[in-house]
């Protein structure tokens, strides 16, 4: 079942229209094939449907003001007037016009500046054109709505911004559980149904985290699938660009469009394939028995035990199997390993003019990348390509791994001390545990998709754990296929 469009509201932001409320929802769960259809039908305008969501993000008792940093409301209203009147004219328009998604903050946009979560950046001219994946995005119809919050230049897997606030995880939000990183504000755009879908990056699990913490899901692809042109990088050997959603099926349209799969072929999938395409019963699933056990919240291993489970019981396969070569990866990590070498060759002209407009933990863990020599560097790069070799072999004879997303539940804001230069144990402890199970996806070199582990209208109360789902690289279709499939059973889990 397809969870991905429920735009029902809770309250009555900014004088919505309870009418048109109820046009826009038919049902309890409006999956993005039927928004779609009600579009070309004529059931809902793209200038209704626009006009809902920026209603949603205004909401003064909503979270918008911290998930968006930049709201479109002109242009957004403007592109959607224009796919109206197209389409009561009679011209083609796109098969997503009108959908409304949100832009993580370091994607260009033309016209816009990319200041990447910054204040270093804030000032730079706008960009010219479009990153090639926003491109592919508007291409297929879909209209922007609105820049989301972010770590700092992508580099933290918690959510925070001090330059422009942080936005709450909606579990628990009266006492303001961080959002996860670094695609802090798609994650709760979603999660808040602000947008249908967000655009955002995944380095260490930047996609997958936000997604666990909201009850959401996130998808990391294979890195090379989606250009990486106009994305401000934080380290390209491992960045990649990946959608957050409601869905699985939502997750895999939006990444199918960022991979240059035309419009036309992804719009006629979402149909054909709507009873969808694999079947539980003989999946096989290998559980990844190293350090991604460790250490686990009791609520988090509760649920996680819970999922394998139903798994088991729809008739899933769950065999135990190891990847010895990862017991190297936190030494072969050291001083931030691959990621703050890269981050650090990037960011070293910049942090000489202005190391004292960043995010002063951001400005860490970046310099830690100094100390990172080009043999050590070379030396990481061999490793992992031993390790993504291992990873294949290990695979065979399995349909994907499986593991929780993240270890832990979202800590409140307040948990955190103010930084005052010091060790910052808290800080780092906790950037540790959010990244760790997801950062093996990406120094695998691996497609991996976080499915929550609850109903979506329960996202709020249920605790946010994430299952993830992981598969050696460039099997992509056959991993979100397999999403689908044990996307609803994974939301019996908190039932």
């Amino acid at each position: 079942m397809d969870l991905v469009c429920s735009i029902a509201v809770t309250s009555n932001p900014r004088g919505v229209d309870p009418q048109m409320t109820q046009q826009l929802r038919p049902g309890l769960e409006e999956s993005l094939a039927e928004m779609c259809r009600s579009l070309e039908q004529g059931e809902v305008t793209a200038s209704q449907l626009v006009d809902h969501y920026l209603q949603r993000i205004d909401d003064p008792a909503g979270e918008g003001r911290r998930s968006f940093l930049n709201v479109c409301h002109d242009r957004a209203r403007s592109e959607a007037g224009e796919i109206d009147r197209r389409r009561a004219e009679g011209h083609p328009v796109g098969p997503f016009a009108g959908i409304p998604i949100a832009v993580k903050d370091l994607f260009d946009v033309e016209g816009e500046t990319t200041p990447a979560g910054a204040r270093v950046l804030a000032q730079n001219p706008p960009a010219e054109a479009d990153a090639t994946c926003v491109a592919r995005l508007r291409q297929a119809g879909m209209i922007i709505v609105g820049r989301t919050n972010m770590t700092e230049f992508a580099y933290s897997g918690l959510g925070l911004n001090p330059h422009y606030d942080t936005p709450r995880s909606i579990w628990r939000r009266e006492e303001g559980r961080i959002p996860g990183g670094s695609s802090a504000g798609s994650a709760v755009a979603v999660a808040d149904r602000q947008a249908v879908a967000g655009l955002g990056t995944d380095t260490g699990g930047s996609c997958r985290i936000p997604a666990a913490f909201s009850n959401i899901v996130g998808y990391k692809p294979t890195a090379r699938v989606v250009p990486l042109d106009g994305v401000v990088p934080l380290a390209p050997s491992l960045d990649s660009v990946g959608p957050l959603a409601e869905s699985a099926i939502t997750c895999g349209a939006v990444h199918r469009l960022l991979a240059g799969e035309r419009p036309s072929r992804v719009r006629a999938a979402l149909d054909e394939h709507a009873a969808g395409s694999v079947e539980p019963a003989g999946v096989r699933l290998a559980l990844l028995n190293t350090m991604v056990l460790d250490g686990l919240d009791s609520e988090v291993e509760d649920a996680f035990e819970r999922a394998l489970s139903v798994l088991s019981a729809a008739g899933v396969e769950v065999v135990e199997q190891g990847l010895p070569k990862l017991d190297d990866l936190a030494s072969v990590n050291s001083n931030g390993g691959l990621a703050a070498a890269e981050a650090y060759r990037w960011h070293e002209d910049l942090l000489g003019q202005a190391a004292d407009q960043y995010d002063p933990r951001v400005r860490i863990r970046i310099e830690a990348g100094s100390a990172v020599t080009d043999t050590a560097l070379a030396a990481v790069t061999e490793y992992r390509a031993d390790l993504i070799s291992s990873f294949a072999g290990a695979s065979d004879g399995f349909d994907a791994w499986v593991l929780p997303t993240v270890a832990i539940l979202p800590p409140r804001m307040s948990d955190f001390p103010a930084f005052d230069g010091g060790t910052d144990d808290f800080y780092r402890q906790a950037n540790l545990a959010v990244l760790r199970n997801t950062s093996v996806g990406n120094m695998l070199d691996s497609c991996a998709i976080s499915l929550p582990l609850c109903h979506s209208n329960d996202r709020a109360e249920a605790p946010p754990v994430g299952l993830m789902l992981m598969a050696p690289g460039m099997a992509d279709n056959r991993l979100l296929a397999i999403a689908e499939a044990l996307e609803p059973i994974c939301r019996q889990v908190a039932s």
